[in-house]
């Protein structure tokens, strides 16, 4: 059967309301003010706002709306939203009418006192208010619900205090944008109004079948399996990566591109990734804000198209043991609104000296705040992959390649580049193959942070969480560093001569931070000792980064974080941790109780049954024993943990201090979850397939 011809272009954007959109529908007043402030800032006035709500509502009423909602993005690191319909009272003739006003589209007031706000408001504190953001259009979702506006609105509490990952990272953006507009000042350029972050998030994810899915409590309830034995094939031969995409993969594959393309999000590359079942997602390059809001409608979308094609996906950072986990690259640039990408080197990097400044400014940043760094990049499930040997090490590096090391090595000794190495030309060795030319510089998939041509590649993020909180703290470590750098250039009699000092200052104190070698070696966590740098194993261990002096002093200085705000999520993130590990262990006691050991006791008694038949025959049952005898000490090994890991939960329990709390769940609660998995997954090796009570590895990821 032929399939249906679909043309891109005409979806694509078909769900959001574009600047297009608002052009064809609003006068050329209130269409030029509204993109003046998308632009520039400012706030609509009452009566414009009422002309784009009433232009909003038309044309989702046109497309089959009834319903709008304040989308928002809460400190649960998901999105939240409650609908209202455009109903309104009825007129005299008793007709309804339908209607928006500028007020309900500025701001809601959602009754949203059970989100985590890590004691900013006590709990009968119910008032909180969403706000608006021009900058990120409003979409339609369809779905079982019906056709939904949703609206992409900041959310802070009653005092104004962030509730949300928006608000912050929108503060990031525009500091950054404020001092790096300074730096190119000092470079005469003029023109350009503002400076915008871009970003551009991989996504990587997992594709079960839906009713092996509902057969795992692990899945269902922690996201991830914490029972199971390796299946005899892994990701060892490497063919799943990049390999033939699979037809019911494919297909899921399709119609979320389609579903993606409808929603204006720019999905471009998919493909196998390294583990069975495995795959990657990947956009192109969009303001960070958008590609924030961009990259939650991509998770939550992935979720549902995977429902129809009879699948789960799963975004856990490691729902299997023994092959890789999931990761987010977050790739990170800036440039300015009349077209300059401040991260790009051009051919001469060495003589580009703004590059160089930039560039400099950025290895300050991340060596003054690789805590920050390392902290914004931490979630439960992320824990499992970093310093993995299939994720960057949890040691904050920067990757710069030969080219730019090069050129660093040089302005540090000599306080000169006076040359810079080439890429030259690939002789593939083949008549019929081109010849091309090469880049200068290879990657380094084992660095945390690579520059990658002409940006930054973050590649700690997890897949599952919120790419928020990177961007807001990259933007913000890196816009104290232009700002310390303006403060001084600004002054400066002789500018030629104090940027160049100033650029071979801040390499020389903060090359240590370079790295180019091989990220997962032991030799490099010696060396990052030996350096200085700091090696934040765990989330919970780098959660008091969040509101030392140096953390505190640099997001009050741009308004971004007050110490409240930092203090109210360290308790979430603590809080978080703990509920996430609870729920995991009570799984465990639960599947163990309930599925497993009653499974092997069945298994044993028909061994038992077999071996006193064997012997009733007159043949040899020692085979028979001696598997019934392994099985029942793995067993009573099984039920000695089980027993370990209830305890370790129940004294968990009596811990009233929240930090105090986390650590044991991480020191104690996840030593016995990691005693009672063992055994289990011993037996499993052992247990008859037949009897064992839930899909294995195998089942689980080959048979997609």
């Amino acid at each position: 059967m032929k399939s249906k011809v679909v043309n891109i272009e005409e979806i694509f954007g078909s769900k959001v309301f574009t600047r297009a959109t608002m052009r064809e529908r609003l006068t050329k007043n209130v269409y030029m003010e509204v993109t003046k402030i998308m632009d520039q800032g400012g706030e609509l006035p009452p009566a414009m706002a009422d002309v784009v709500a009433k232009a909003m509502k038309d044309w989702a009423v046109e497309n089959g709306a009834t319903h709008y909602t304040h989308w928002f993005q809460p400190l649960t690191g998901i999105t939240a939203e409650k609908h209202d319909s455009f109903v309104t009272h009825p007129d005299e003739n008793g007709k309804m009418l339908m209607a928006f006003s500028g007020k309900e589209l500025i701001k809601g007031e959602p009754d949203a006192s059970s989100f985590p706000s890590g004691g900013l408001r006590a709990t009968f504190e119910a008032r909180g208010y969403t706000a608006w953001d021009i900058t990120s259009p409003a979409f339609l979702k369809e779905d079982a619900t019906g056709v939904i506006l949703c609206i992409p609105t900041a959310f802070c509490s009653y005092k104004g205090e962030a509730l949300d990952k928006k608000t912050p990272l929108l503060r990031s953006m525009e500091a950054l944008s404020q001092q790096a507009l300074r730096i190119v000042r000092l470079f005469g350029n003029t023109e350009a109004t503002k400076v915008v972050a871009s970003v551009g998030p991989e996504q990587e994810y997992f594709l079960v079948d839906r009713e092996k899915y509902l057969k795992r409590p692990d899945l269902i309830f922690a996201g991830r399996t914490l029972f199971g034995a390796p299946a005899p094939k892994g990701q060892e031969l490497e063919d799943h990566y990049f390999g033939t995409i699979r037809e019911r993969i494919g297909a899921y594959m399709k119609d979320l591109n389609l579903e993606l393309w409808k929603l204006g999000v720019t999905a471009k590359t998919q493909h196998n990734e390294v583990a069975p079942a495995q795959h990657e997602l990947a956009p192109i390059y969009e303001t960070a804000n958008i590609a924030v809001d961009h990259n939650q409608l991509v998770m939550e979308t992935m979720k549902k198209v995977a429902g129809r094609h009879g699948m789960t996906c799963l975004l856990h950072e490691k729902p299997f043991a023994g092959v890789n986990g999931s990761g987010k690259h977050n790739n990170w640039s800036i440039g300015t609104d009349n077209g300059v990408n401040l991260l790009d080197p051009g051919d001469t990097p060495n003589d580009n000296i703004q590059f160089l400044l930039v560039l400099s400014c950025i290895i300050k940043a991340v060596d003054t705040h690789a805590d920050l760094l390392r902290q914004s990049a931490s979630d439960v499930g992320n824990d499992h992959r970093l310093g993995a040997n299939e994720a960057p090490p949890a040691i904050i590096s920067v990757f710069l390649g030969e080219q730019l090391e090069d050129v660093v090595k040089q302005l540090v000794e000599t306080g000169e580049a006076a040359h810079v190495l080439q890429g030259g030309r690939l002789d593939t060795g083949v008549s019929t193959l081109p010849d091309f030319e090469k880049d200068a510089t290879d990657r380094n998939r084992t660095s945390p942070f690579a520059f990658t041509g002409n940006k930054f590649e973050f590649r700690m993020v997890g897949s599952a969480d919120s790419i928020g909180s990177p961007n807001t703290t990259l933007n913000a470590i890196v816009a104290e560093a232009f700002c310390e750098a303006a403060d001084i250039l600004e002054k400066a009699d002789d500018f030629d001569l104090a940027v160049h000092d100033l650029i071979k200052e801040y390499l020389t104190r903060h090359q240590r931070i370079i790295f180019n070698g091989n990220g997962y070696s032991d030799e490099w966590v010696a060396e990052a000792e030996r350096r200085g740098l700091p090696n934040i194993k765990s989330m919970i261990e780098a959660v008091d980064t969040l509101t030392t002096e140096k953390a505190v002093k640099l997001y009050e200085k741009f308004g971004i974080f007050t110490k409240a705000e930092l203090e109210s999520r360290k308790e979430v993130l603590y809080e978080t941790y703990i509920k996430t590990i609870n729920i995991e262990a009570l799984t465990m006691i639960e599947m163990a109780s309930k599925q497993i050991v009653p499974a092997v006791i069945r298994y044993s008694k028909s061994l038992a049954d077999t071996v006193l038949a064997v012997k009733e025959a007159g043949a040899d049952a020692s085979v028979q024993a001696q598997l019934l005898g392994e099985v029942s000490r793995k067993l009573s090994d099984m039920k000695s943990a089980l027993s370990g890991l209830e305890e370790a939960v129940s004294r968990a329990g009596e811990i009233g201090d929240v930090r105090e709390k986390a650590f044991f769940y991480k020191d104690v609660v996840k030593e016995a979850m990691t005693g009672l998995r063992k055994p289990a997954d011993e037996l499993e090796m052992l247990v008859d397939k037949k009897v064992w009570p839930i899909p294995t590895y195998g089942d689980l990821i080959f048979e997609v």
